[in-house]
């Protein structure tokens, strides 16, 4: 039976939950649409792999692969390591019987502890729902409305000083090895040391035919030479340093390149203290907020926080999280992720906060330098022709190739430390070597797979969108690169299997690619960008904050390979700050555009799906309800005083059933909406009181990763003006 499973995520877009979703639900239920709803919390998924809650995960991801799929996915928290642990805690304080987080695991008992506790870690969503490429655009009616109001942008000067910094050798890119596989087999990474030992690192990797499987490494010795160069620079030039990685989709390399980065910045803290913070368990990965936190209990504590202190007074200036309570860049790995941060920063007019509140040119380090360039083109357009105007700049939309886990890099299990010096080598069941890195201790190995069939889709999905919208389409690969050579050679098998007449089809690098888009959204003319999903992630924020202010305001389909469709709901890099306010003042900006969006061609796939025509006459009249969202400005504003997300959502609901009220495709449904629309506008002013009531006093919504159901209704659906006339429908 057909059926729209809405998801239960969390933090900002959770509690937006609470506030829309019974609204969804009693619209729904009048045309008989069947709403159903899987936890897929970094919380709930937690509980699951300890068998205390179904594992909903995986009963989406299995659904993902039938043509019955229909599956609307919120933002959810993507871990890194302190993210699991505060997780935990909270779940144990709230009397869930789990184990702590192993922080060197010892015996087999705790191995398979960390085991089940790594399956939450990082992206684990996304890559088991995945099972189709990315389409994801701007809808129209935001484009126009950020051209008649567009968002602030800062300005940029000739003479900025910001730039990217990346290693351009000895790193991820520059180490690719990229092979296609003849056949099915079955793979194992193994390590050779010096000394002939062979250490099998995994075995049993299932690859089909036509597949790319990629391997490289991060050579630490020159990662941390590199590093120490910028840090000196960023002193050097005046400007403040910053580090931007994605510690929770690179869910295992980049925490460890954090730490490196961390060590660098306080080579004396390390020399000195280095051995007696690994003693304690004290890792550097874990930022310098978990390591003041920790050494209070250690007898040299006080010392350690003094060391603390003189490095960050000897070091450049340190870009700033939280410049008012002391929070750096390097505090917690998790906080900086850089295809949110470094779109804000370009934004800014290429500036980040400083130690003393204020904005100041930047050095932004980012160690690799597969996707660097992109940045630092963009940063270089800006400087030569200042900010980009939102109200005439044209749109960059991105197809991206992610289905079936590709190109997961660092998200995986097949990201290794090297153990000692020797090789790291990836073998066919033949004995074959199809790759050989030589390394050296701590070195960062990696390898990721492609397989055949999402990149021959991804190809027919990008021809499909430069048809549909008359805009040329980029593939963003740099022949240098081994990986993205093996692309480019299958595009170019591919292609010709499509009606490619009259359409601007090309290949370029990706900091070609940046600036040849650049110049033409300059022009007002859209681009679409067709990417890796490394690089998708990066310009489905990049171009949107540029565009739109936020990417939260994206359309997101994923037309799945086996038919059916998921529909995502935008970014939520900004949930975590949301939720403090929230907490602070019972005040919550999330805008639930995204959720909007998503649930239009959901509800029109549920028409096709179920045979329902009142399903197809909700999506129309909700598409055009969001436009009067817009024109009305009705998103939430800021602060305390304005309209919130649960105000946005009450006049969602007052358009929504105002356009089933006047529409004339279905009679019944006219005529069952119709008292809905009279009374929701007749009280208006009574639930915006009730509504604005509850703001600037502090909520208690009962936990952060699992917040108490009960507390949270009250908080999100506090007016019980707005709560009966939903229940009137029923």
């Amino acid at each position: 039976m057909a059926k729209i499973i809405y998801t239960h995520t969390d933090e900002a877009p959770l509690l937006a939950t609470y506030s829309f979703l019974p609204i969804v639900q009693a619209y729904a239920g009048k045309a008989g649409v069947d709403i159903e709803t899987r936890d897929i919390s970094l919380s709930g998924r937690i509980l699951a792999q300890f068998g205390i809650v179904d594992d909903a995960l995986a009963e989406l991801g299995a659904l993902a692969k039938t043509p019955e799929a229909n599956i609307i996915k919120l933002p959810n928290v993507s871990a890194s390591i302190p993210q699991l642990k505060a997780a935990i805690t909270e779940l144990q304080e709230q009397g869930y019987d789990l184990p702590d987080y192993p922080e060197n695991a010892q015996t087999a008992e705790e191995k398979a502890v960390v085991a089940k506790y790594d399956k939450v870690k990082g992206s684990a969503v996304n890559p088991v729902l995945r099972e189709g490429n990315s389409d994801r655009r701007a809808p129209l009616s935001v484009k126009n409305y950020a051209k008649s109001h567009p968002h602030r942008m800062g300005a940029w000067s000739s003479d900025s000083k910001t730039n990217v910094a990346t290693m351009g050798k000895d790193d991820f890119f520059s180490n690719e090895l990229s092979v296609v596989l003849p056949g099915d087999d079955t793979l194992t990474i193994k390590h050779i040391g010096v000394d002939g030992t062979e250490t099998v690192l995994k075995d049993g990797l299932k690859v089909l035919a036509g597949e790319v499987v990629d391997a490289t490494f991060m050579n630490v010795a020159a990662l941390r030479r590199f590093l120490t160069e910028q840090i000196a620079r960023a002193k050097a030039d005046d400007v403040l340093f910053s580090v931007h990685l994605k510690a929770t989709m690179m869910k295992v390399s980049d925490p460890i390149i954090f730490g490196h980065v961390v060590q660098a910045f306080f080579p004396t803290l390390f020399e000195q203290y280095g051995e007696q913070l690994a003693a304690a368990g004290i890792s550097p990965n874990d930022g310098l907020g978990g390591l003041l936190g920790a050494v209070a209990s250690l007898p040299e504590g006080d010392a350690i926080k003094a060391a603390v202190a003189a490095g960050l007074a000897d070091g450049p200036a340190m870009a700033m999280v939280d410049s008012d309570k002391g929070i750096t860049n390097l505090h917690v790995p998790s906080d900086v992720i850089i295809d949110a941060s470094m779109p804000a920063m370009i934004r800014g007019g290429g500036h980040m906060w400083g130690p003393d509140g204020a904005e100041a040119d930047t050095l932004a380090v980012i160690p690799d330098s597969s996707y660097a360039g992109i940045y630092q083109a963009t940063i270089d357009d800006c400087r030569t022709h200042g900010a980009l105007d939102p109200a005439t700049m044209g749109s960059v939309p991105n197809v991206g190739l992610m289905a079936q886990a590709a190109e997961e890099y660092g998200s995986h299990d097949k990201t290794f430390e090297a153990p000692a010096a020797g090789r790291i080598q990836v073998v066919n069941s033949a004995g074959d070597v199809l790759t050989e890195h030589h390394v050296e201790p701590g070195d960062i190995w990696r390898a990721c797979q492609t397989k055949d069939a999402p990149i021959r889709d991804w190809v027919k999905l990008a021809v499909t969108r430069a048809r549909a919208s008359g805009s040329p389409a980029v593939f963003w690969l740099d022949e240098a690169r081994a990986h993205d050579a093996n692309l480019i050679a299958k595009i170019n098998e591919y292609l010709p299997e499509h009606d490619t007449e009259g359409l601007t089809i090309e290949v370029m690098t990706p900091a070609e690619a940046t600036t040849y888009s650049l110049e033409r959204a300059r022009r007002g003319e859209d681009t679409i960008s067709v990417t890796g999903n490394v690089l998708r992630d990066y310009n489905t924020d990049l171009f949107p904050i540029l565009e739109l202010g936020t990417s939260a305001k994206m359309l997101s389909v994923v037309p799945l390979m086996n038919g059916g469709g998921l529909f995502e709901t935008g970014a939520g890099g900004s949930a975590p700050k949301h939720v403090q306010q929230l907490v602070k003042e019972n005040y919550l900006r999330w805008d639930s555009l995204g959720e909007f969006f998503a649930l239009v061609p959901s509800l029109e796939l549920y028409a096709e799906q179920a045979g329902t025509p009142g399903a197809k006459v909700l999506a129309d009249a909700l598409d055009r309800a969001t436009g009067t969202f817009l024109n009305e400005d009705k998103s939430p504003t800021r602060r305390v005083g304005g309209i919130d997300n649960r105000g946005s959502h009450f006049y969602l609901a007052l358009y929504w059933a105002q356009e089933l009220a006047a529409q004339s495709e279905d009679a019944e449904l006219a005529a069952a909406f119709a008292p809905l629309a009279e009374r929701l506008a007749a009280e208006e002013q009574t639930i915006v009181d009730e509504l604005g009531a509850v703001q600037g006093h502090p909520a208690d919504i009962g936990g952060y990763y699992r917040p108490d159901d009960t507390k949270v209704e009250a908080v999100m659906r506090p007016s019980a003006t707005l709560n009966a006339a939903l229940a009137s429908l029923a």
